[in-house]
């Protein structure tokens, strides 16, 4: 399984988010289009920062193991 990357996810949802700014009028299906995507990032996003902390806290213990 590959790991999102934060980066990438953030960029998605910047466009996503100008999609709505540059809309005078949003159509009701693609705007739902839109929120459901967005939605399935930042869940994915939300998990890849658990892991990251997740791993932060095993580099941290194996230092404290050391010393």
């Amino acid at each position: 399984m590959t790991k999102k990357n934060l980066g990438d996810n953030l960029k998605k949802l910047a466009e996503i988010s100008r999609w709505f700014d540059e809309k005078e009028e949003v159509d009701v299906e693609e705007g739902l289009k839109k929120v459901k995507e967005a939605a399935l990032i930042i869940k994915e996003s939300k998990s890849r920062l658990q892991e990251i902390e997740n791993e932060f806290e095993e580099i941290k213990k194996s230092i404290d193991d050391e010393f």
